[in-house]
């Protein structure tokens, strides 16, 4: 059997009726094309079974047209709806994102970014700033941009929202609503430095009205919906009980949610509940999550537009684009109980 070559960019111009530079455009650097020809571009090319050889592409650009990302997990529908949105608008410019995930594990981190630079990426995101300075020497020995999301250290492009700020406004609505006890379930701070600052910013502001937030009514947990119904029975095991709980994640406080009521606490007559990140299924809890939102498809998107300025450019003045964040009140926050047995 005779073995069929493999289609050339000259096979597709000829069958376009283009040019060859036209072509290559269109499948390299998409953004450039006008969209009718990009469409009839790609359509000859995945008829004709065109596959480009990025390796070969490599060599002679000295780009692999790869992004490499490192997330805590693919389980959060936070960091998913991030990464659809980087990979829509990179994939328009001729990108490809490289998706490793470390489980919050810093040594995972460690040796999913190892991979990512062996594989050549343009350029590596990574989510927060806390990690060894064995993986940053790592990091700077990749000599590709680097961008931050969520949180960032200084030295680098950086996407952030202000983690702090989100346990302020978590706090305050509940403090607004007669509040005083207060309880909180959170990811491990040591290793989550978003999760760290949002506990920070509840125990600052309950601190300035003269409350107190003790490590007694913080129950630090994996992040999943499971765990916050473990760290919602743990802290209505205090006495006093907490009259309301911070979910430092929405996971969390639609697990402390499904806690309270299976022991048939009224949400919110008895027990109020925040979350953080106002994922898509927040709205649609009974009751609905009350939340802080966060933009994570805007940061998705504002990653990508930062890794394509770089790519494009030779300026060194880092970019730092801190994006707004507000509470959401929605039905999961009610008037603290009045009466004694609450």
């Amino acid at each position: 059997m005779t073995k069929r070559s493999k289609p050339t960019l000259i096979d597709i111009a000829a069958a376009c009726d283009t040019s060859i530079a036209t072509v290559s455009r269109a499948l390299s650097k998409p953004g450039l094309v006008q969209p009718e020809t990009l469409e009839r571009v790609r359509a000859v090319a995945a008829s004709m079974g065109y596959v480009p050889n990025r390796r070969a592409r490599a060599l002679v650009s000295g780009r692999s047209n790869t992004v490499g990302v490192a997330v805590p997990t693919l389980a959060s529908p936070i960091f998913s709806a991030c990464l659809q949105e980087m990979q829509k608008a990179l994939s328009v410019n001729g990108y490809q994102l490289l998706i490793a995930s470390h489980e919050y594990d810093p040594a995972a981190e460690a040796a999913a970014l190892a991979q990512l630079i062996s594989h050549g990426v343009d350029a590596l995101v990574v989510v927060g700033a806390g990690r060894p300075q064995a993986t940053w020497a790592l990091i700077d020995s990749a000599e590709v941009p680097l961008v931050q999301l969520w949180e960032g250290r200084a030295g680098f492009d950086s996407v952030l929202v202000d983690n702090r700020h989100a346990g302020e406004l978590a706090a305050r609505h509940l403090l607004e609503l007669g509040h005083s006890r207060i309880g909180v379930i959170c990811g491990d701070r040591t290793i989550n430095d978003r999760q760290a600052a949002r506990v920070a910013g509840i125990r600052d502001t309950l601190n300035a009205v003269g409350l107190d937030l003790p490590e007694r009514l913080i129950s630090e947990q994996a992040p999943n919906v499971m765990a916050g119904r473990s760290g919602c029975a743990a802290l209505l095991e205090q006495a006093p009980r907490p009259t309301a709980i911070i979910g430092a994640m929405d996971m969390l406080a639609m697990g402390a949610m499904l806690e309270a009521q299976a022991r048939g606490l009224d949400v919110p007559g008895k027990m109020s509940l925040v979350g953080i990140d106002n994922i898509d299924v927040s709205a649609h809890l009974s009751p609905a999550l009350t939340t802080v939102d966060i933009p994570a498809t805007l940061i998705g998107a504002e990653a990508a537009a930062m890794v394509l300025r770089r790519l494009a450019s030779d300026n060194h003045e880092h970019e730092k684009v801190v994006l707004p964040i507000g509470i959401v009140a929605r039905r999961s926050t009610g008037p603290y109980p009045m009466r004694s047995d609450a």
